[in-house]
């Protein structure tokens, strides 16, 4: 069965749980469309209900993100955002919100970056765990064992075509929560939630404990509230990223902060 690490994430989804509540996670592109306003952001997200935020890094080449997120990467990319400077941005904005934090990357920039000095830097600018999205349970072990030292969650990807076996094997790897992949295919909005989401619930809540988050398609109120009816939390990625793109230039982050409120039913 999974290992519960005691950090943030554990404590929001309890706090949740306390009030008969379901959660919210959201998802943007750090550095987009740069560092310094992903900062206002995140402040932004936290007023506006967020529960939990996972802070994209940008990267060349993201086979799983559509093509709402890739631009936003692009324009990250464009911008200078790396890893390490997001790292150096993170202690600033960590004393700014109380939210979890977690970082959403594929596995390339880690390994560039270091797995060790990743988990180290990771613990030490006030993260709370990561999800790398290509990495696969087989090859997951070292990372593993250095983000459990430093007590940072290690959240898993889990999809309706996983057998149960490597079901077992996410669940076991992951902490803070397990992501459910809605359907397959890359990010995107969808005008309906897939009917494999309930048995994939169903499946995954046989291994774990552990919080399920459902995403991939999450883009509207009532698409959050079927989601939460069923797992945890929803979470929504690129419906957000894309009313960055359209609202924030114009409406700043006021723009932001009621669509938030608007996914949330506020």
């Amino acid at each position: 069965m999974s290992v519960t690490a005691t950090n943030r994430i554990e404590g929001r989804f309890r706090a949740l749980r306390q009030r008969g509540a379901k959660g919210l996670v959201v998802y943007l592109t750090a550095g987009d469309p740069s560092l310094d306003d992903t900062g206002k952001l995140l402040v932004t997200l936290e007023r506006g209900g967020a529960d939990l935020i996972e802070l994209g890094v940008p990267f060349s080449d993201p086979l799983a993100d559509g093509p709402v997120i890739q631009r936003a990467s692009e324009r990250a990319l464009r911008s200078g955002t790396t890893l390490r400077k997001i790292f150096e941005r993170l202690p600033q904005w960590r004393q700014a919100v109380e939210v979890p934090l977690i970082l959403f990357t594929y596995y390339n920039p880690v390994l560039q970056y270091g797995i060790e000095r990743f988990a180290q830097d990771a613990s030490t600018v006030g993260l709370d765990g990561a999800l790398v999205v290509d990495l696969t349970p087989e090859e997951a072990d070292g990372y593993v064992a250095a983000m459990r030292s430093r007590g940072l969650d290690t959240i898993f990807l889990a999809s309706p075509t996983s057998p149960d076996d490597r079901l077992e094997r996410l669940a076991d790897l992951s902490t803070g929560f397990v992501y459910l992949i809605s359907r397959l295919g890359v990010t995107g909005e969808r005008q309906e939630l897939a009917a494999t989401v309930a048995a994939l619930v169903s499946r995954v809540r046989r291994w774990t404990p552990l919080p399920l988050a459902v995403g991939f398609g999450v883009s509207n109120p009532a698409q959050v509230r079927q989601v939460q009816s069923l797992a945890d939390a929803a979470v929504v990625g690129s419906a957000l990223v894309r009313a960055i793109e359209d609202r924030y230039a114009t409406e700043g982050v006021q723009g932001v902060e009621r669509f938030v409120r608007w996914l949330r039913g506020d």
